[in-house]
């Protein structure tokens, strides 16, 4: 298998802050629209909400025969110990993305997006549980295997209809980000 086709995201932060349904549906997205194969993993801290969290998510054109992630092609962190715990896992021409509203210390590194995501979904979407949706968002205009085209329709299968309309728009404004 060549590895270079194997792309591996690590979607980190705090319990509470939306990040293994993000993975979930990133996951979705990836294999049930864009056809790829995707296998998505998950942990938290004993605490939950405030604790330790992260998703794994590995999309490949080819079969994925080892399910853990092992040198990230993408890092995304939302909360400072985050950041600091997982930076060591990204590949040198990883992309690391960051939401500055809490990740005050951003390592050095070549390729690095950094937004205030959290003050973002606050300052616009009104709300902050949106801030998983904006990244995944921005997301879709880094990684070639992620879509926002298949991203919404994945919200769309997932979300009631008095939730989509805020996801969606929070979907578009994290692409917006990227350009």
């Amino acid at each position: 298998m060549n590895s270079n086709r194997r792309y591996e995201i690590r979607l980190s932060g705090s319990g509470g802050q939306g990040l293994i349904m993000a993975g979930i549906i990133l996951a979705e997205a990836s294999s049930l629209y864009g056809g790829y194969n995707a296998i998505q993993s998950q942990s938290y801290g004993p605490e939950a909400r405030g604790g330790a969290s992260k998703a794994e998510v590995i999309i490949s054109p080819d079969e994925i025969f080892f399910p853990k992630a092992q040198k990230l092609d993408l890092l995304l962190s939302l909360s400072q110990d985050a950041c600091d715990k997982y930076y060591h896992d990204l590949k040198g021409d990883g992309i690391l993305v960051v939401d500055t509203t809490y990740v005050k210390a951003v390592p050095h590194h070549e390729r690095v997006y950094a937004h205030p995501f959290t003050r973002i979904a606050i300052e616009k979407m009104g709300k902050a549980i949106v801030t998983n949706i904006l990244c995944l968002g921005a997301l879709a205009g880094i990684v070639k295997y992620v879509k926002l085209e298949h991203l919404k329709k994945t919200l769309k299968d997932r979300l009631p209809e008095h939730l989509l309309e805020l996801n969606l728009k929070a979907l578009d404004e994290g692409h917006g980000l990227i350009g």
